[in-house]
């Protein structure tokens, strides 16, 4: 319990929630360690925001593997069960983009974008249309400073909104954007934002709505993953209980 309550998310919702904080709090980041090790990833895309869960896993993986892989009881074990004596859980690492890992809420700077926040004017959804786009950028939170410029912790706005400026236009570098934009108005940033992501997403959207439309495709390509995922998984599954000294389910 000690691991999971230093964790950054339980610690800032449970001073909001007090003695009211959910048993979620505790489950989600084990259930979100145990999705990753039970399929052996060894790279997992994930936001800077989800870096520390990502290390629960790791530390997770770390103490099983010590404790139950290791020594000549294991190896015997492993040899019984005609299985490799390897350890049973792959350790994760993080893959974190360079550029826009952290995207915060357009309707405050300093608080992550979330998809479950109750304000759907705080993010962009990947199925907006161009209009609620261009809607949501011209209503987000800017400030009244003139110019535009990255990383001043007084302008957090101003760093998030360049942030997905850059992060819509992979092909382009801060110092260009900045050149750009730098002497720019609220006013004629936001169009020239709310466009880019318009532009970024039009590719997405076309794609998803093409496969949206062939069920039969759609279903097979869901039962291939199942079968995968059920393939590994009980792989994974069998190694820890061969390993742990339980008798292999029947």
């Amino acid at each position: 319990m000690n691991w999971l309550e230093r964790m950054i998310q339980f610690k800032d919702k449970s001073k909001k929630q007090g003695e009211a904080v959910g048993v979620g709090l505790f489950t989600y980041p084990v259930l979100m360690a145990a999705d990753i090790i039970l399929y052996q990833a060894d790279k997992v895309p994930v936001g800077e925001d989800q870096r520390q869960h990502l290390e629960l896993a790791r530390d997770i993986v770390r103490r099983f593997n010590d404790m139950f892989c290791k020594g000549n009881k294991y190896k015997k074990l492993c040899k019984a069960a005609g299985i490799p004596s390897r350890p049973v859980f792959v350790e994760p690492n993080p893959l974190i983009v360079k550029e826009g890992a952290r995207i915060m809420s357009l309707q405050d700077g300093s608080s992550k974008m979330s998809k479950s926040d109750p304000n759907d004017a705080s993010r962009i959804n990947l199925l907006d249309s161009p209009a609620e786009i261009r809607k949501k950028i011209k209503r987000c939170k800017t400030d009244s400073v003139q110019g535009i410029e990255w990383d001043n912790p007084d302008r957090p706005e101003a760093t998030n909104l360049l942030n997905i400026y850059l992060a819509v236009q992979p092909d382009r570098t801060r110092e260009d954007i900045l050149d750009e934009v730098k002497e720019l108005s609220w006013g004629d940033f936001k169009p020239k934002l709310a466009e880019a992501i318009v532009a970024h997403l039009a590719p997405i959207q076309e794609r998803y709505a093409q496969i949206t439309q062939d069920d039969d495709y759609l279903d097979e390509v869901l039962r291939e993953g199942a079968d995968a995922a059920n393939e590994i998984a009980s792989r994974t599954l069998h190694a820890t209980r061969v390993a742990m000294g339980f008798r292999p389910a029947k």
